[in-house]
This record gives structure tokens, C-alpha cells and sequence, in this order.
């Protein structure tokens, strides 16, 4: 564990935010900023997870196991964990607006690319290079975020955003059940080609739309008045300066502890969405249509759950409790998962339990590097954090994949989800500090 000493707010030499700052500037960035990254965010999404849909006829038709199919999936998180840190690095220079226009015409055009891949080789390249290209979405996103909003408002903001990840999986299932099975043999193509063409062309739009419309920062708002920029300015979370360059984000051993518990975290997440419609076809005869339509519900109740765990967490000031307890809460329903095979009812409450507290633990976390990370090294701080974590997301389909080849069943390797996901609540109730909204100390390690 860090040596370093936890501090509460009023220890921290930061500014907080004055209580005189109106609602209705936040509003307004809500609209103006969080709106467009939620989009942006909900199109990249779409165009990672659904692949899910895809599985059932992708494998019938070009020649996929289980294990293929896994390591397809997985791939893509080499790719974006290569390239995360390079890219977010970059900001400084690029801008966000052309850093997140760039990100998402290169993905979208990638994403629509892999209809025209008819060989399983040809599927981990594309889904390597769709990884290569989204790289630094996430940590520039974050960054961005800090620039705009004060520390107690940011579970919130975050939340406003990361309601994008469940949308589109309630979008995703439906939709892409309906297009594999509308649209297959529709001028002589299969229905999961016309998914990837029709799904990635809409971030290629998305991606020119940033550009002309999202400011790089408050000064460059035409929507705020020059006092209201300063306030924004004034009260936002970067305020102060710890991590004067990357190295020093580099030499933090907070960093490691926060990102292995990101890491179990996003092992949870991945298991639902990259599995989650293979779990439902385990528990009942279903056809693509039916299954995308059953797979949105899990979503939906995510989305529930994240409109109102930020708000809760902000209301609170606490961190700690509002994050592991809900990877605790994940790590139980999925296992009851494991105990209901056959039984589509239970299988799909403890499936919904499961996105709910998992997306939680995940909103929650997302608000605590923010009390660290300050200074120019912050981008790198969270690239690091999200590259480390996001292993996770390369790990999980392929131990579930290997062990659902090996034994029949998805059992096995849900199991050990199970497993990972607790480790990761322990992990949190012991790296962030007891207590209402905190940070840990400001300074640096030596």
C-alpha cells in the first residue's frame, strides 16, 4: 500500500467551489459539452459491442469457436492499450476537439470495414486496428471533463457521460438482432455485414460534427460570457498542481492500486457485454431478434442505476462505500447467474443486478482519480489508469472463451469473473479513504 497520507477536504490546498456559482452555467455545459461526449461516447460503444449480436451467425458463417471468437474480442483492448498512452500524451498539442474528431472518424471507418472480412485472421486484425484507432478517447474525455467542472460536481458530470456505455447497449441488442436477422442475404450479404456497415458509418459523421461544434476549452465557449468563463475556470478540478509531467504520474504508486482495481471492475463489464447474449441463449431457446431485444433489459436498468448513483455519491461526498459496495453487490449476481442454468427469469434479474452495480462501482471510481490526477501530467494519469485497467477487457472474453471451449459451458469462466470482480471491491475499500469526498494527499510522491 502507498505511504501516502489521506487527507480530507478541508486539507487539501484546492479550491473549492463558491457556493455563489449558478446552476444554470452548469446546465448549460450539461447541453453544450457532456451531451456531445455522451453521443460520442454512445456511438463507440455501439460499434465495440457488437460484435455480441454478431456472434451467434458470425461464427456459423465464416468458421469461429468459442475461443476465435474470445480472442476476436480481446484483441481489441491490445490494440487500444498499445496506443492509449501516445495518443492521450498528444493532447496538449492536438487539441480535444481534433483529438476526439480524429478518434472517431478513424474508428467509425474501421468499425464499418470489418462487413468485408471473410476469414478469422482478418477479424483480429480489424479488431486490433479498431483498438489502435479509439485509443485516448477515455482519458481525454476524463481530462476534458476536469477542465470544465469543480470536484463535487464531477460523479455527476461523469455520470451524465458515462450513461452512453448503457444506452448503447439497450440500443445495440435490439438493433443489431434486428439487422443480423432483417437485413441477412439483403443483396446478397449477410445480415452481421450489414451491422458493420450500417452501425459505423454514423461515428464518421459524429466524428466532423465534434470538430466544428465542441470548444477545446472554457475560454473558447462562445456560449459563456467572458465573467462566466472565468467562473468555470476559476472553480474547476484541475486547480492546483501535483503531477508536473508524466514521469512524476509514472513514480505514483496510488496509480497501480487504483488501476487494478479498474482493471476487476472492467472485468465484470466486459463479461456482460461481450457475453451477455450467449448467457441468455444458454438459458433459452431464442432467436437473434429475441435475444437483442432480452439483452437491452440488463441496460436499461444500468441506466437507471447511473443516473442516480453519481447524484447519490455527490449528495453523499463519499466514494468509498458507493464504489465497492456496488463491485461487491456485481460479484454475488454473478453468481446467482451460475446457479440459474435453464431458467431465463432468474438469469435475467441477476444479469440486470449484475450491468446495475457493475456500471456503479465503475461511475463512482471514475470520480476519484480526478482528486489526484492535477497539472500537465493528468491526461497521462488517467491514460495510464484506463490502459492498465483495460487489460480487463482483453483478459475476460478470452478466459471466458477458453474455458467455455474447454468444458461446454460458460460457467467456469463466470465464475471466475465472479472471483476477479470481488477481489476488486476489497481492493477499493482499501485504497480509497474513508469519509466524505476526499482525495488522497495532493503531493506527489518524491
Amino acid at each position: 500500500m502507498s505511504s501516502a497520507r489521506f487527507a480530507t477536504m478541508s486539507d487539501i490546498p484546492v479550491s473549492a467551489e463558491s457556493p455563489s456559482v449558478p446552476d444554470e452555467i452548469y446546465r448549460r455545459i450539461n447541453l453544450r459539452v457532456v451531451t456531445i461526449l455522451m453521443v460520442a461516447y454512445m456511438l463507440d460503444c455501439l460499434d465495440r459491442l457488437n460484435i455480441g449480436f454478431a456472434q451467434h451467425q458470425i461464427s456459423e458463417r465464416i468458421g469461429l469457436s468459442p475461443a476465435d471468437y474470445g480472442f476476436a474480442a480481446g484483441i481489441f483492448f491490445i490494440g487500444y492499450v498499445l496506443f492509449e498512452i501516445p495518443t492521450s500524451l498528444l493532447l496538449p498539442r492536438t487539441g480535444a476537439r481534433r483529438t476526439f474528431a480524429r478518434i472517431m472518424v478513424l474508428w467509425g471507418l474501421t468499425s464499418a470495414s470489418m462487413g468485408l472480412i471473410h476469414e478469422r485472421h482478418m477479424f483480429y486484425i480489424m479488431r486490433f486496428m479498431l483498438g489502435v484507432f479509439e485509443a485516448g478517447f477515455a482519458p481525454v474525455a476524463m481530462y476534458y471533463l476536469t477542465i470544465w467542472y469543480p470536484r463535487k460536481r464531477m460523479a455527476t458530470a461523469i455520470s451524465l457521460q458515462q450513461i452512453a456505455a448503457p444506452v448503447a447497449g439497450i440500443l445495440a441488442g435490439p438493433l443489431s438482432g434486428l439487422l443480423v436477422q432483417g437485413m441477412d442475404h439483403v443483396g446478397g450479404l449477410d445480415g452481421w455485414r450489414w451491422m458493420f456497415f450500417l452501425e459505423g458509418a454514423p461515428s464518421v459523421l459524429m466524428g466532423f460534427a465534434v470538430y466544428f461544434i465542441l470548444p477545446d476549452r472554457p475560454s473558447e465557449a462562445k456560449w459563456l460570457t467572458p465573467a462566466e468563463q472565468r467562473i468555470v475556470q476559476d472553480n474547476a478540478s484541475t486547480v492546483g498542481s501535483t503531477h508536473t509531467g508524466f514521469g512524476s504520474v509514472l513514480r505514483d504508486r496510488r496509480m497501480y492500486l487504483l488501476s487494478f482495481a479498474y482493471f476487476c471492475v472492467i472485468c465484470g463489464i466486459y463479461t456482460i457485454s461481450f457475453w451477455l447474449p450467449a448467457v441468455l441463449r444458454r438459458a433459452g431457446t431464442l432467436s437473434d431478434l429475441q435475444v437483442g431485444l432480452l439483452a437491452a433489459i440488463p441496460y436499461i436498468c444500468a441506466t437507471v442505476a447511473l443516473l442516480t448513483w453519481g447524484r447519490l455519491s455527490d449528495k453523499a461526498q463519499e466514494r468509498r462505500w458507493h464504489s465497492a459496495g456496488p463491485a461487491f453487490l456485481g460479484a454475488l449476481a454473478l453468481v446467482t447467474v451460475i446457479l440459474s442454468p435453464g431458467n431465463l427469469v432468474i438469469a435475467l434479474v441477476a444479469l440486470s443486478v449484475t450491468a446495475a452495480a457493475l456500471y456503479s462501482a465503475y461511475l463512482v471510481f471514475l470520480s476519484v482519480p480526478s482528486d489526484i490526477l492535477k497539472g500537465p501530467g493528468a491526461v497521462g494519469g488517467y491514460a495510464l489508469i484506463n490502459s492498465i485497467g483495460l487489460l480487463g477487457g482483453f483478459l475476460s472474453p478470452i478466459i471466458i472463451g477458453q474455458t467455455t471451449q474447454m468444458t461446454g459451458s460458460v460457467t467456469v469462466g463466470l465464475a471466475c469473473m465472479a472471483g476477479i470482480v470481488a477481489t476488486g471491491g476489497i481492493v477499493l475499500l482499501m485504497t480509497i479513504p474513508r469519509g466524505q469526498v476526499i482525495s488522497l494527499d495532493m503531493r506527489p510522491p518524491e
